[in-house]
């Protein structure tokens, strides 16, 4: 995407007299001005080169031996002078035009050639080139007009004495004459570097809008970027979660574990202290499993081993014969599914099956989980609860909603009231 670095605006005035004239010893106008002499020669060469292949071209259709080639030269000198404008309004204005992402495709030259044909930005480029010609005719004769006629008039009091004599020009010798002219020549002169800096941002403007890539396009390559980014971020995280799960698993996790048996072996083996130090060792050696229930709870909740180990189907199935309300559970995957939709899937049954055990006063859960033709992986979780589900009324729905969409899932719910709930979760595995 085109990005510029703005000038700062002119401060002070603000009447109507100071947007027509603007002092000519400024950096930015003699900038200004650069940049539309410098664009003139290339928009000239480059429309008329361009305009030539191009009527030779249609003029040798019916040849397609000799058309073919001079097709291909028009794309490539179309390419070529576009490299240059890009590099001259980087230059001058430090607006950056990138170019058109390449979608040439085919190991032969005419299938490059006909890719490039059909590439809608192949032809907004030349018709930039043959449209600058004109623009950069115009701008170049306002800007170098003010600028000449300027200084020549406003000096006339130096060089009015070489004018001819007894000519319609005598009147204009006269002092009143001298003075009419210089007044006009400095204001045509302080009016040279707004009429440089209209000229530079039409050539500036015409050129982000036809050399850059269409809206669309921008638009897209944004979407694919953010995307990617965010498959990034969700790997990341991912990553990150398993990272702690290893590390609460082998070294907070083995601590409390020699913890608790000691505290064990202290428990059977002191019997000799005073009841209140048997019961101090007995109530930490109680506090000391319950913190290795609750720590290992926390870890299969972060990122199950066993996912990363077995797979899809045997986590799914160790949550579902820890769920108080009895479950069924079909898994038919013909390969594992991407580790980011694995967890996702993962975590989106374990947190149906914790909704259900406590809001759906459900009997049975059936869970389907399968694999369609497309890559995607369709979740299906009923139960016989009281219905009445809705994300907009709890925070697990709308978390499980927020974890579907970071990998494009879907998911839908129906559950009236009464019941039963039925929750479908569709995860592109592509």
């Amino acid at each position: 995407m085109a990005t510029a670095t703005e000038r700062p605006p002119t401060s002070g005035v603000t009447h109507t007299s100071a947007t027509l004239l603007s002092a000519p010893w400024r950096a930015s106008a003699w900038i200004d001005t650069a940049q539309v002499v410098a664009g003139f020669p290339i928009a000239v060469v480059a429309c008329t080169v361009i305009a030539s292949l191009a009527a030779t071209t249609l003029s040798l259709a019916i040849t397609a031996v000799l058309a073919v080639p001079l097709l291909a030269a028009t794309f490539l000198c179309g390419r070529l002078f576009s490299s240059w404008q890009r590099a001259r309004i980087q230059g001058f204005t430090g607006v950056s035009i990138p170019a058109p992402p390449v979608r040439y495709t085919g190991s032969s030259w005419l299938r490059r050639l006909w890719s490039e044909a059909r590439d809608p930005n192949t032809w907004r480029q030349l018709g930039y080139h043959l449209l600058s010609g004109l623009t950069a005719s115009i701008g170049f004769t306002f800007v170098v007009g003010f600028w000449t006629v300027g200084a020549m008039l406003s000096t006339i009091v130096l060089h009015g004495w070489a004018l001819p004599d007894d000519t319609v020009l005598d009147p204009l010798v006269s002092p009143a004459g001298l003075v009419l002219l210089t007044t006009l020549g400095l204001v045509i002169f302080f009016c040279a570097p707004r009429v440089a800096h209209v000229a530079a941002r039409l050539d500036a403007t015409l050129a982000t809008r036809l050399l850059a890539p269409s809206r669309s396009e921008q638009l897209a390559r944004r979407v694919a970027s953010l995307s990617e980014s965010r498959a990034e971020v969700i790997e990341a995280a991912d990553a990150e979660r398993r990272r702690i799960e290893r590390d609460l698993h082998d070294g907070t996790q083995q601590r409390l574990v020699s913890l608790a048996m000691n505290l064990g072996l202290a428990r059977t083996t002191l019997t000799e202290v005073p009841e209140s130090v048997r019961e101090t060792i007995d109530q930490a050696h109680e506090e000391a499993k319950l913190a290795l229930t609750e720590l290992r709870d926390v870890v299969r909740g972060m990122h199950p081993a066993v996912l990363d180990d077995l797979g899809l189907d045997a986590a799914l199935s160790g949550i579902a014969a820890r769920s108080p309300v009895p479950v069924r559970l079909l898994v038919e995957l013909p390969r594992r599914p991407p580790r980011t939709v694995e967890a996702v899937a993962y975590f989106v049954v374990a947190e149906a099956l914790s909704n259900v055990a406590k809001h759906a006063q459900a009997t049975r859960v059936d869970i389907v989980v399968e694999a369609t033709p497309d890559g995607v992986l369709t979740i299906t979780i009923s139960d016989d609860g009281r219905g009445g589900a809705d994300p907009d009324r709890g925070t697990g729905l709308r978390g499980l909603r927020q974890r579907v969409g970071s990998v494009d899932g879907t998911l839908t719910i129906n559950s009236p009231e009464g019941g039963p709930t039925i929750v479908v979760v569709e995860l592109p595995c592509a």
